[in-house]
Order: structure tokens, then C-alpha cells, then sequence
């Protein structure tokens, strides 16, 4: 699947996305068009940011999962396995092609009402290559690692695997390990245990060693990640302060021998509601307006909870974070709704759109909210719920964590360790 994303994704970036005829012009917009045309177009940052979440962090993300499959499919342990991985992990959430094709149709559904519209080769790759990738990102890359424990230690006798299915290694648990009962609640830190943040592994953790790496991908350890709290609360009030232009300024211009027109994120929105096409004015609404809204005020949620120690409805609080982190990406639908806008109307003196300064405050709103979503550590959300009266007593926890810490298994994929809250 991952070679034929990648053969797809060459086909959507070569041939054009929409053909546009008006007055007998035409013009049409392919990716790297609507990337040259924002660079020329003195709009050379919001350039770099479609160019790198439509084309170049998805093309790194197949090229390095190929790197890594093939030699693991011939049971071969590539070299800078744990690199490559690693950058699987970094580049993932950053690939916008989905919000990209999303962005194809809206600007379709706006340019149908003055001129003829065409949609070329590269629309129909461009949704199969949607389709495909989405099947890809069901593939947990975290679970390379456990695939290659299993080529490293195919010969130890210690150790039973499961089938290998859906891209993840789960492990069988040894016989002597204990399963976790249901009237005790464990806990990494009060275990004495530490996951780390890349394989998911958990394993002991050294109180003399600052810098210790895990034993399975070298990457360095961390109860918390260091100054998390700090990170997002700087990273959201930048957030805040570029919500305010990205709003009030205008995202586009629009010049014509019939004069001039400024427009806004919410004029857009007005614009498709008075046309008639309400389900698109709702789907910007809520991509463009809302989105950002919903991510400034829960992560603000989550760091003012979690500087104040409070352990109010954590499990309430961890659902928040785990949809921001979903829905983040989706904010970009308006930057590249411009960016293709852009190229399809230049007509030279009889109508030319060219992107306004809202482009880049919102760009940075939507880089500086997944940034901040990035820099929480959602364990803190667990750091002060009571234990309560089922929990066990920490020499016992960490008596009923040794069986699992002689066979070491992965956070995320054994669901009976589920109870371990790191």
C-alpha cells in the first residue's frame, strides 16, 4: 500500500488538479502552481507552509516507511532503523492531504459560480492518493519497533508472539507475569517505571541517570517532558495574539477592471450561506472559525488545570486532548483554499486574486496550536488523581510490575497493561 501511495502521489503532484475557463481564458492550478504562485505573490512563508504539509512531509513519511518495510518484510534490520522510525513519528502529523483535497473541492464549489470549471487527472489522484494515505496512518508506526525486537530475539525461547496483524506486534505475556487485578490501580511513577515517548516501551527508571535512553530505541527518557506547561503557555498566547489579524485582516484580494474587493475568514463563510451552499458554509465555519477556537480554549483548559495540581475529570481531560490533537490539522482548509484561489484567478489586467495578510496570521494560528498540543504532556493530566482506596501500596505495585520489567512490552499494544497510567 505504502509503494502504491507513493507512485499515486507522483501522478497527483505532475498533472493539473482544476481547469478554469472564463471569457476564453484558461488557467489551471496544480500544487506546486498554487506554491510558486504564493512565492511570487510576496507570500513566500504561507508558501513554505504548503509546500511542506502537501507535498514534503507526506513524500518524506512514504519514502522512510518503504525504507523501513521492505528490508523488515525480507526480515532484514535496516540501518538507522530507529532514525527513520523516529522521523515517521515527527513528519506524520504535519502531511495535510486530506485537508488539502478538502480544499480542492471547496475552491471548486467557489469558482463553479463564475466560470466553467474542469476538475483535470491530478483531482482524481489527488482523492485516491486521500484515501490511500488514510489507510496508511492506520498503521502504527510504533509498532516497528516491536517487529524488530521479534527479527532481533526470533531464536529466544523466553518470549511467545502473537500473529503478526494490521501493522502492530502484540506480545503474549510470559507465563510468570501476573495479570493486573481489578481492584488495583497501578501507576508508572509509583512503580518505579518510566515509557518512553517513541516505542512506547516501558522499562525502570534510573534515578541517577538524567539523560537515560531507552533500551529499545536510544531515545532519551522522560518522566515529563521538561518545561511542558511553559512550552504551551507561550505557544498558545503567540496562538492568540495571530487569531486576532488572521480574523479582522483580509485573506484575499480581489482586483478587476470592475474594481476591488477585500475578503475575510467570515466572509467566506457569509459568502457560501448566501449562495445557497450551506453545508460548505458550515464545513468552513467549522474548519476555519471553530477549530481554532476549540483548540485555544481546551489546551488553556489543560495547562491552567494541570499547573494547579487539580485532578478534576482527567479522564474527561485526556479526551479533550486526544481530539485536539485529532482536529488540529484541519485549520489549514483556508490557506490552501487561497493558495489554489490564487492561482486559478490571474488573468493579468481583467482579474487577478492575490492572498492577503490573514494567510500568514492564520497559518501561524494553526502551526502554533498543533506546536503548543505537541508540547503538553498529557500525563500530567494523571499526575494528581487520588489513588483512592483500591490503589495498592508501592512496594506492592512495584512487586506486581517485576514479572513485566524481566519480558518488557509495549505500553500500546498490550491492552492488559492498560491499568500502568504513565
Amino acid at each position: 500500500m505504502t509503494l502504491a501511495a507513493l507512485i499515486v502521489f507522483c501522478i497527483a503532484q505532475s498533472f493539473p488538479l482544476i481547469e478554469m475557463h472564463a471569457n476564453g481564458m484558461t488557467s489551471e492550478a496544480t500544487l506546486f502552481g498554487a506554491v510558486r504562485s504564493l512565492w511570487f505573490g510576496d507570500m513566500r512563508v504561507v508558501a513554505v507552509m504548503v509546500l511542506c504539509s502537501a507535498v514534503l512531509f507526506p513524500l518524506i513519511e512514504l519514502l522512510a516507511l518503504l525504507y523501513v518495510l521492505v528490508p523488515l518484510r525480507l526480515g532484514i534490520r535496516p540501518p538507522h532503523f530507529n532514525a527513520m522510525v523516529r522521523l515517521v513519528q515527527i513528519v506524520r502529523p504535519w502531511g495535510m492531504v486530506e485537508v488539502f483535497m478538502l480544499g480542492v473541492l471547496v475552491t471548486i464549489v467557489k469558482m463553479v459560480s463564475i466560470a466553467q470549471v474542469i476538475p483535470g487527472p491530478g483531482l482524481f489522484a489527488l482523492g485516491t492518493l486521500t484515501v490511500m494515505l488514510g489507510v496508511v496512518a492506520s498503521f502504527d508506526p510504533s509498532g516497528l519497533w516491536a517487529i524488530s525486537e521479534e527479527i532481533r530475539r526470533s531464536r529466544m525461547a523466553d518470549v511467545r508472539w502473537s500473529k503478526v496483524s494490521t501493522g502492530r506486534q502484540r506480545f503474549m505475556r510470559p507465563s510468570g507475569a501476573r495479570k493486573a487485578s481489578s481492584s488495583t490501580v497501578i501507576t508508572a511513577r509509583r512503580a518505579g517505571l518510566v515509557g518512553c515517548h517513541a516505542c512506547g516501551l516501558v522499562q525502570t527508571r534510573s534515578e541517577r541517570d538524567a539523560h537515560q535512553r531507552c533500551t529499545r530505541c536510544q531515545h532519551v527518557l522522560h518522566e515529563r517532558r521538561p518545561d511542558s506547561l511553559t512550552r504551551t503557555a507561550s505557544l498558545l498566547l503567540a496562538a492568540a495574539i495571530a487569531y486576532i489579524p488572521a480574523n479582522l485582516l483580509p485573506i484575499m484580494h480581489a482586483s478587476s477592471v470592475g474594481g476591488s474587493e477585500d475578503d475575510t475568514i467570515l466572509g467566506g463563510v457569509a459568502y457560501f450561506w448566501t449562495s445557497g451552499d450551506w453545508p460548505l458554509a458550515v464545513v468552513v465555519f467549522i474548519a476555519s472559525v471553530l477549530v481554532p477556537v476549540l483548540k485555544l480554549v481546551v489546551l488553556t483548559l489543560l495547562t491552567v488545570a494541570a499547573s494547579r495540581g487539580s485532578g478534576w475529570r482527567a479522564r474527561e481531560r485526556a479526551t479533550l486532548y486526544r481530539l485536539v490533537e485529532r482536529i488540529g490539522p484541519w485549520s489549514m482548509l483556508d490557506v490552501f483554499v487561497v493558495a489554489l484561489t490564487v492561482t486559478l484567478v490571474h488573468f493579468g489586467s481583467l482579474a487577478v486574486i492575490t492572498a492577503g495578510p490573514a494567510a500568514l496570521a492564520f497559518g501561524a494560528v494553526v502551526i502554533l496550536t498543533m506546536l503548543a498540543s505537541h508540547q503538553f504532556d498529557p500525563r500530567l493530566i494523571w499526575d494528581n488523581v487520588g489513588p483512592g482506596p483500591r490503589a495498592a501500596s508501592t512496594a506492592n505495585d512495584k512487586a506486581l510490575a517485576a514479572p513485566l520489567l524481566k519480558n518488557p512490552i509495549s505500553e500500546k499494544d498490550d491492552a492488559s497493561f492498560q491499568s500502568i497510567q504513565t
